[in-house]
């Protein structure tokens, strides 16, 4: 099983992220779930989402306290929230960020994980108009970890967001092309 924590900003899509994510893993025949932890948050204010990917049927239901994967929307959050607490060594780390994943290594202060960055807002203003990243930070993850294929996610994608499902396609495509990891 994979364990995946999302950190964004209410507004930028962290919740949806992980929903898409499980939906194509559940396409492809894995077991999945998808779930939100966020309280009277309101745009702006860090929240969490969470996805969990298996070949097994999942019986946990509780929240994910040591993940495989931490994905981090804003990198500003970086500084105000712990966001690889609980990472399991070796585990993956994905980042919104013009900075190379071997910077990231000294800041995040963990030698034990794998980075992979992309400048994803960079990518959602030229493509989409708006800095919402989700989207372009799940095709970072699967650069970095292939834990589904790229064309149901882009499907659920495309369903989710009909009126702009070719930027969207196309923000996905270009963070995975562009993404560094290490």
């Amino acid at each position: 099983m994979v364990e995946i924590r999302f950190h964004g900003r209410g507004g930028q899509g962290a919740v949806t992220s992980a929903e898409l994510l499980a939906l194509a893993a559940i396409k492809e025949g894995k077991y999945a779930q998808a779930f939100p932890a966020f309280g009277a948050e309101r745009r702006g204010a860090p929240v969490l989402a969470f996805t969990r990917i298996s070949d097994e049927v999942i019986k946990l239901r509780t929240g994910i306290y040591h993940p495989d994967v931490v994905i981090v929307l804003d990198p500003s959050l970086v500084k105000a929230v712990p966001v690889v607490a609980g990472l399991k060594e070796g585990g993956l780390v994905v980042l919104n960020s013009k900075k190379g994943p071997g910077d990231w290594k000294k800041e995040l202060g963990r030698d034990d994980v794998q980075v992979a960055s992309v400048d994803a807002t960079s990518i959602a203003m030229e493509e989409l108009g708006v800095p919402i990243t989700n989207v372009v930070m799940l095709g970072a993850l699967l650069k970095a970890k292939p834990l589904v294929d790229l064309e149901p996610l882009e499907e659920f994608i495309a369903q989710r967001f009909p009126r702009i499902a070719e930027q969207e396609i196309k923000a996905f495509r270009r963070a995975y092309q562009e993404a560094r990891v290490e």
